[in-house]
C-alpha cells in the first residue's frame, strides 16, 4: 500500500508541478520578454509537447510488456524489450524531428506574424523544438521502463527537476535581458542531461552492459502489436483535445476562445489527477494479469474505482461550489461572466472521462487496448459531430454539451471491463511471445 501511494503522489506531481511553474513564472516572463516572445515561447513549448507526445506513443506498450515479462522473472526479455523500444522510439523521433524541422520556416513566419525582427528567434526556437523531440522520445522509454517496474519516484524526480529548473532558467535569462532563443539553448541543454541521466539510471538498473538500440524479434512484434494502438490513442488525444479552441476560433473569435480555455483549464484536473494518481494501476494489473486469481484482480479493481469515485466527486463538487467565484478573482468581470455560463458542462465533462480512468487502465493492463482505442475513437468522433452541429444551433454553449458526449462515451469501457473481470483468468503472456523460465528443482 505504502508503494502504491508514494507512485500515486509521484504521478500527481508529475501531472501538477510543472503546469504550476508555468503559471507562476508567466508574469515575470511576460514583463521581460514583452508579449510577442512569450508568445513564442508558448507555441514552441506546445510544438514541442504535441510532437513529444505522438513520438512516444509506444510508451503504453512498454509498460504493458515489461509490466507482464516481470512475473517470469526473464532479466533477458525485459533488455531486449527496453532495447527494442529504444529502437522503436528513436525512429519515430527522427521522423517527427525531420517533419517539424522541414515545416519550421513556413511555421515561423505565420508564428511572428508582422514582427519580422522576431522571425530568426522563432526559427531558431521552433528548430530546437524539432530536435528535442527526439530527446524525449528516447527519454520516455526510460520513464515508462521505470513505471513498468512500478518505480515512478527517480524517473519524475529527474525529468521533473529537469522542467522546472529550465522554468527557472527562463525567468533568470529573461531578467537578464535574453530573449527566448536563449531559452530554447537552455531547454535544450537540460533536457539533454536529464536524458542522459535517465539512460545511466536504467542503464544500471537493468545491470545492462548496453542499451543500445536493437529489433529483437519476439519483443518488437509484441510492442507493434500493442502499440500500433497506444500510438492510434495518443495521436488522438491530440486530435481531440486541440478540435474545440480551433473550432471556436475560427467560428466564434479569440474572445470566445479565452472564456472556454480558461474553464477547460480550471475543470482539467478533474480527470488530470485521477488519471495521474492512479497511473500504477496499469503496470501493477499487469504484473499481475496472467499469474493472480482472478477474484484477486477484480478486488484491486473495485477498490481503484472507489478511490477514482472519490478524487472525481471532490474535485467536480469544489469546482461546481466554488468555481465561479475563483473565475471571477483570476480573470475579472468581463471574461468571467462569459465563462461561467459554460463552466457546468465542462466540468461535468471532465467528471464523466475522470470516471472512466479505472476501466482505461484496466483494459490496457488486461491486454484489451482495441477495445479502448474503438471506445475512444468513437467517443471523440461523435463529440465532434456534435460540435459541429450544436455550435450552429447554441454558439459555444453547444461545444461545451458536445464535450459530454466523449465521457459518456468513455464510462462504456466498463461494459467490456465486466465481462472480462467476470470471465477467465487473462491470457498467458506466451501468447505474446513470452514464455515463463523453467528452473531446475
Amino acid at each position: 500500500m505504502r508503494n502504491h501511494l508514494s507512485n500515486a503522489a509521484y504521478g500527481v506531481l508529475d501531472y501538477a508541478a510543472y503546469p504550476i511553474a508555468m503559471l507562476a513564472s508567466a508574469p515575470t516572463l511576460l514583463k521581460h520578454l514583452g508579449v510577442a516572445q512569450y508568445g513564442i515561447w508558448i507555441v514552441t513549448t506546445a510544438a514541442l509537447n504535441t510532437g513529444s507526445i505522438i513520438a512516444s506513443g509506444f510508451g503504453d506498450a512498454n509498460i504493458q510488456y515489461i509490466s507482464s515479462a516481470r512475473s517470469y522473472g526473464d532479466s533477458g526479455v525485459l533488455l531486449r524489450a527496453v532495447r527494442s523500444m529504444l529502437g522503436i522510439n528513436l525512429l519515430l523521433g527522427v521522423a517527427l524531428a525531420v517533419i517539424s524541422w522541414m515545416l519550421v520556416p513556413l511555421a515561423a513566419r505565420h508564428v511572428a506574424g508582422s514582427a519580422t525582427s522576431l522571425e530568426a528567434a522563432c526559427l531558431l526556437s521552433l528548430r530546437i523544438a524539432s530536435a528535442l523531440m527526439l530527446v524525449r522520445a528516447i527519454e520516455s522509454v526510460c520513464v515508462s521502463t521505470q513505471r513498468a517496474f512500478e518505480r515512478y519516484g527517480a524517473a519524475v524526480r529527474i525529468s521533473l527537476f529537469a522542467r522546472v529548473i529550465t522554468v527557472a532558467a527562463a525567468v533568470l535569462l529573461s531578467v537578464r535581458g535574453f530573449g527566448v532563443a536563449a531559452i530554447m539553448v537552455a531547454t535544450a541543454c537540460f533536457m539533454v542531461l536529464s536524458t542522459a541521466a535517465q539512460l545511466f539510471r536504467l542503464k544500471h538498473y537493468l545491470g545492462a552492459s548496453s542499451l543500445l538500440p536493437s529489433f529483437d524479434r519476439q519483443a518488437t512484434s509484441a510492442l507493434f502489436s500493442f502499440g500500433a494502438f497506444s500510438w492510434l490513442l495518443a495521436v488522438s488525444s491530440v486530435v481531440f483535445t486541440q478540435a474545440d479552441r480551433l473550432l471556436l476560433g475560427v467560428s466564434l473569435g479569440a474572445t470566445t476562445v479565452t472564456a472556454y480555455a480558461l474553464c477547460v483549464q480550471m475543470a482539467q484536473p478533474v480527470y488530470g489527477i485521477a488519471s495521474s494518481g492512479l497511473h500504477f494501476l496499469f503496470p501493477y494489473l499487469s504484473a499481475r494479469s496472467a499469474i493472480a486469481e482472478p477474484a484477486a484482480i477484480r478486488k484491486a479493481v473495485l477498490a481503484a474505482f472507489a478511490v477514482n469515485l472519490l478524487i472525481v466527486a471532490a474535485g467536480t463538487g469544489i469546482l461546481l461550489v466554488y468555481g465561479p467565484v475563483a473565475l471571477y478573482a483570476w480573470v475579472g468581470r468581463s471574461v468571467a461572466q462569459s465563462a461561467v455560463s459554460i463552466l457546468t458542462p465542462i466540468v461535468c465533462s471532465f467528471a464523466l472521462l475522470g470516471l472512466s480512468v479505472t476501466g482505461y487502465y484496466s483494459l490496457l493492463a488486461l491486454g484489451h487496448i482495441h477495445m479502448v482505442t474503438a471506445l475512444n475513437l468513437s467517443g471523440g468522433s461523435i463529440m465532434l459531430l456534435l460540435m459541429v452541429w450544436l455550435l450552429q444551433l447554441q454558439g459555444v454553449h453547444g461545444i461545451a454539451m458536445a464535450r459530454l458526449s466523449y465521457g459518456l462515451i468513455a464510462l462504456l469501457m466498463y461494459v467490456p471491463l465486466a465481462r472480462v473481470l467476470g470471465g477467465a483468468r487473462a491470457p498467458s503472456l506466451s501468447s505474446s511471445g513470452i514464455h515463463p523460465v523453467c528452473e531446475d528443482v
